[in-house]
Order: C-alpha cells, then structure tokens, then sequence
C-alpha cells in the first residue's frame, strides 16, 4: 500500500482501524520525501525526529481510543508560520538562522490533536511572488512538470502535496497564494474568510489581507482541516468570534438549485482558452447536477490588482521595518555604527522582490502621496467589496478561473513583472473583499493542471465546499498524480 499517497480521510480510517500506525505512516512520507524532493524542491526543512517523536505520541492517543481525524497525520507547514524551537525563515536570508520560542495558533491547534509536523515548506521570501523562484534560497518545483513553476507564494506547500511528500498542507493566502499554486499543481485549495482563522504566529506580509488556509488532495480533507484551525483567538483582534461548524457535513453531492454567476472580468485578462473551456465546462457540469448560472458583471474587479499592488506593498514597507538586524535573524557584520549595520543588514538580507516593494509602500504611504495612493486605493477596494456584495445578493456562489494560465515555465516570467502580476489577477478580489474562495482541478492542458475558483460570500465556507465536492465527485481530476 503506497502510505504516503492517501487522503487525510482514508489514512485516519486506517489509523482509527490500527491497520496502520502513525509512525509507520510518517515513515513512508519522510521516505517519499528522501526519495523526490530534490526533484521539487518543496521544502526548506525536514524534521524528521520531531515527526517520529509526535507519530510515536499520536500512536498511544489512538491506542487509547482516542483518534481524531488528523491525529497521527503527517502535515507540512509553510515556513512563514512559527515552529517552537525550528526554523523559521520565510524563505529570506534576513531569517536564514531564526528559531521563534512559540508557536502559530495553527501549530498549537494541529499539536492539540496529535498531528505530525513533517517539515516547513519552501515559498516566495516573505510570502512576495507568484511563482516562488523569489525564495532566498531556491526555487521549488512543479510535480507535473520539473521544468515548471509551481505557482506562489505557497510553492513548496502545493508541490509537495501533489508529490505525496506530506497527506495534507497549511499555507497563508494574501492574493492568491494557496489557491494559484494549488490550481498550478494540481490540488485543493482554500482561503478561509478573513478572521476566520487566527494569523497569531503568521509572519506578517500584508495584515489586512494574510490569511491562512489548507492545501490538500480533495475536498473532505480541506474541510477536516479547517474544522481544526478555524475559531477565535484572543491572540488576534483580527480573528472572528464566530462559531465553526462541522465543515464536513457541507459535503452533499447535490447542488441542486445553487445559484452561479460567472463574472465576465475575470475571463479577460490574460485568461488561455484552454483555462476559459475547462471552466465553462464545469459551470455546465455544475448546471447538469441542477445548479443554475448566469453570466454577471462586477466592474470593479478589474481594479483589483492596482489596487492590491498599492494596499499589499504599503502594508509589507510598514510590517517588514522590524527587520533591522538589532534582535533576530541577520546582522551585517564590521559596520561603523548601527544606522549603517541597519542599511547594510537590509542590503544584504532582503532579496530584489521584497526590496521592490518595500520601496513602492513607502512611496504609496509617504507625506504627499497617501491621499493620492493607498488613500485611494482603499477607496477603490470598498467599491470593489461592495459590487461582489451585490453579486451575492443574486448568486450563492461566483465561479472563475483560478488562474488564467497553467503553470509556466521556471525563468519564464522573470523578466516580466506584469505577466508575473497577472497570475493572481482572479484570486486578488477575494483577498481585497475578505470572502472565502476554493481552487479545485477541473481539467489538464498540455498535462498541466488548471484550476476552477469558487468565490462565496463571508463565512460561507460551506457553500463553497458544497459546490467544490460536488464538482469533485463528478470528475477524477483530483485523483490524477504526476510521474515522478
């Protein structure tokens, strides 16, 4: 039995039934990743003893009866969220050496049930890029296709997933960066609702927009996981006192009477015709199991990613001025005194990426320009947010491309910072409006995965999964896996 290519679901029966232990379960993934991960590049850590030492815990949780359904599960975590006591990089040399003393809420709540943490996975540094060659120290790799990115900035959580590197992943979403290179390699995807899970211990890129969210191999496992991290946290001022259902039960293959609307915006922009067929088809697959859809329009979207690249860069100059090479992380060394050891430590220590836009963010915010920049900007985002809230008024649900194109090649787009940009043009409105959105495959182009987007309104995770599963379970593009 290939161990390390189950489902959450199908690992936790066997877990539950004692056909398999945890740590032989942890066993087969830390061998799979031996086995292919310098092929994908997907993590920058392995921790392997802390794994074997949780999977040997979470056998003796289950031996007493008590297995819940991620207890004993292998899971990697994005290296932009805090691990007790393991490094914490954010894929940037500023923190090629930091080691946080507490953990993630979400790190808390995935130990509280006994999962395995089997490593942190690789990412654009600082959570800034489409494509993850932005890491400070290597690129990651798409399953499908070695010579392809595997999208970003959660890279390296999407990537080793569909390698069956772990059974389930966590990634943080600021405009797209579960749900473009989940739909890039081939998985599922998820940004929860803004608030909807807790960012305490998420290093911050763009607090108005970071979100944290699962990446797995279908539905059911997405579901599984955001009943686990989801709920409040006094931690976070941000994060919603609201209750969390059991997201399992929105699991009904019946979308009978869901109302669809497909923005036309998000169908321009650079959308490939081979990416607009595979999700028309699946509006009318949806149509065919007794959903109705419509074609809509929602003006505003097509602002949606100057505004982002106004509001994101603004909020990462302002959260990333903590790096100053004084308490953690790098410190440029034989500098005359501290205002050139600050400079020197930023020089050396940010790469081009993050430079670029701590830079355009400090413009956006400086005396004479806020009004005219992120002033307006934020203006324009209510616009944005209000025309989706009048297209919830008529529709349950609003389908889209996840991205506009399948994964491209690794170089590509280096050169082109608008093509790079226009990857996240139909996830960045979900970020900038705060609602919940789903990537799911829907079809292959070239043998690349595309990716269907399912938009629906705040707190309504459970729609979104209803409409994804239903999806699911009439196509076995989720049960497709690369040759490596």
């Amino acid at each position: 039995m290939d161990l390390a290519g189950l489902t959450v679901k199908a690992a936790h029966e066997l877990l539950k039934s004692r056909q398999v232990t945890s740590r032989e379960l942890t066993e087969a993934v830390l061998r799979r990743i031996e086995s292919v991960d310098d092929k994908t590049k997907a993590y920058v850590t392995v921790t392997s003893d802390i794994a074997l030492r949780q999977a040997d815990a979470a056998d003796k949780r289950i031996a007493s009866g008590d297995a819940a359904p991620l207890t004993g599960i292998p899971i990697a975590i994005k290296d932009n969220m805090c691990t007790r006591g393991v490094l914490t990089t954010c894929s940037s040399r500023i923190l090629y050496n930091y080691k946080p003393v507490y953990d993630a809420t979400v790190v808390e709540r995935l130990a509280a049930v006994n999962a395995v943490m089997v490593g942190k996975t690789n990412l654009d540094e600082f959570a800034m890029g489409s494509s993850t060659e932005n890491s400070g120290f290597f690129a990651s790799r798409n399953p499908w296709d070695t010579e392809k990115a595997p999208g970003g900035s959660s890279g390296g959580s999407a990537s080793a997933v569909a390698a069956d590197e772990c059974l389930a992943a966590l990634g943080s979403d600021t405009g797209g960066s579960i749900r473009q290179p989940a739909s890039f390699c081939g998985v599922t995807g998820m940004k929860p609702t803004y608030g909807r899970v807790s960012r305490y211990g998420l290093v911050a890129f763009a607090s108005s927009l970071d979100q944290i969210g699962p990446i797995t191999k279908d539905v059911t496992d997405t579901a599984l996981l955001l009943n686990v991290i989801s709920g409040k946290d006094p931690r976070d001022s941000t994060s919603l006192d609201v209750p969390v259902p059991d997201y399992t039960k929105s699991l009904a293959p019946d979308v009978k009477g869901i109302k669809i609307g497909v923005p036309k915006e998000l169908f321009g922009m650079g959308t490939a015709p081979e990416v607009a067929s595979a999700v028309w088809d699946a509006v009318k697959l949806l149509a065919g199991l007794g959903a109705e859809w419509k074609e809509t329009s929602t003006p505003s979207v097509e602002y949606g990613l100057p505004v982002y690249y106004i509001i994101a860069p603004s909020e990462a100059s302002s959260n990333l001025a903590r790096y100053d090479g004084v308490r953690y992380g790098l410190r440029s060394k034989d500098s005359p005194d501290p205002i050139t050891m600050l400079m020197k430590t930023r020089e050396e220590g940010f790469g081009a990426e993050v430079k670029q836009r701590i830079m355009i963010g400090t413009y956006a915010l400086s005396a004479g320009y806020y009004d005219a920049y992120y002033l307006k900007a934020q203006k324009v985002r209510t616009l944005l947010r209000r025309d989706i809230e009048r297209a919830f008024e008529e529709f349950d649900v609003l389908v889209t491309p996840t991205s506009p194109t399948v994964a491209f090649g690794l170089g590509e787009r280096v050169d082109d910072p608008l093509a790079m940009k226009l990857s996240d043009v139909c996830t960045i409105p979900a970020n900038l409006a705060g609602i919940p959105a789903i990537s799911v495959p829907c079809g292959f182009h070239n043998g690349l995965p595309i990716g269907l987007q399912i938009m629906a309104p705040g707190l309504g995770e459970e729609i979104a999964l209803r409409v994804a599963y239903a999806f699911e379970q009439n196509t076995d593009y989720h049960k497709q896996k690369p040759n490596l």
